[in-house]
């Protein structure tokens, strides 16, 4: 199984918002991405899509801007971005989406052998002290990170490679230690997956976590297709 990965998707069907105001590297947007999707990933796929999905404000609204991206191919796992307001509790949100996406959200999913964990992320200590609101926002996700690491503790197989989501960057430069970071570190991922910066080129963005490979996979970033991460060897 191949697994593939691309954040920041943006949809705006419902919610009108052209991405070309943050620069016309988006023009084209998105129908490159479903363009791109189709030419590289295959039913038996899996894609991670680490956050800010889409515009809506109201889960339906969201499931509009989804239908498109639930009919390409692969399985998908879906993580909130911070501009993912439509984003309900889980059990809510599982029962309304379609066949083949999934969820992570405090929890962790096994697909084949990959199990994904993960969460929202947010701000990170770099040159810059966080605030106070910041501060308790980190921690709050920290704790809802650990919860997912632990989980995919108790759905992982001998064998099976974990996958780490954040929407955020686990960390910011230059990158001293975090509460993020001691999670990750904990759970020892084969590879972590982020999205969230934009105008930023991966070969320029964190890309290792205490040895843990990291991934930047805005969508912009990758000129809107999605990118190879892993593949595995099942049975």
């Amino acid at each position: 199984m191949r697994v593939f990965a691309i954040a920041d998707l943006h949809l705006a069907t419902v919610t009108p918002k052209p991405m070309t105001i943050f620069g016309p590297g988006w023009a084209g947007h998105p129908e490159a991405i479903f363009t791109n999707w189709r030419g590289v990933v295959g039913d038996g796929d899996l894609v991670l899509l680490p956050g800010d999905l889409s515009w809506a404000m109201r889960l339906p609204d969201a499931l509009t801007d989804l239908a498109p991206v639930a009919a390409l191919p692969g399985t998908k796992v879906l993580l909130r971005g911070n501009h993912d307001y439509w984003w309900t509790g889980a059990a809510r949100l599982r029962a309304a989406l379609p066949t083949g996406m999934l969820a992570v959200q405090n929890d962790a999913v096994r697909v084949g052998n990959v199990v994904v964990c993960g969460s929202r992320g947010w701000l990170t200590p770099g040159y810059e002290a966080l605030s106070d609101d910041d501060t308790r926002l980190l921690l709050r996700e920290a704790e809802r990170l650990r919860l997912s690491t632990q989980a995919a503790a108790r759905l992982r197989q001998p064998g099976d490679a974990l996958i780490l989501m954040l929407h955020y960057p686990p960390a910011s430069p230059p990158y001293p230690p975090n509460p993020l970071t001691a999670v990750i570190e904990e759970a020892r991922p084969d590879l972590i997956v982020y999205g969230h910066l934009h105008g930023v080129p991966p070969e320029r963005a964190l890309r290792h976590v205490g040895g843990v490979p990291a991934h930047l996979v805005a969508a912009d970033g990758l000129k809107f297709r999605p990118k190879l991460v892993l593949e595995t060897r099942e049975g």
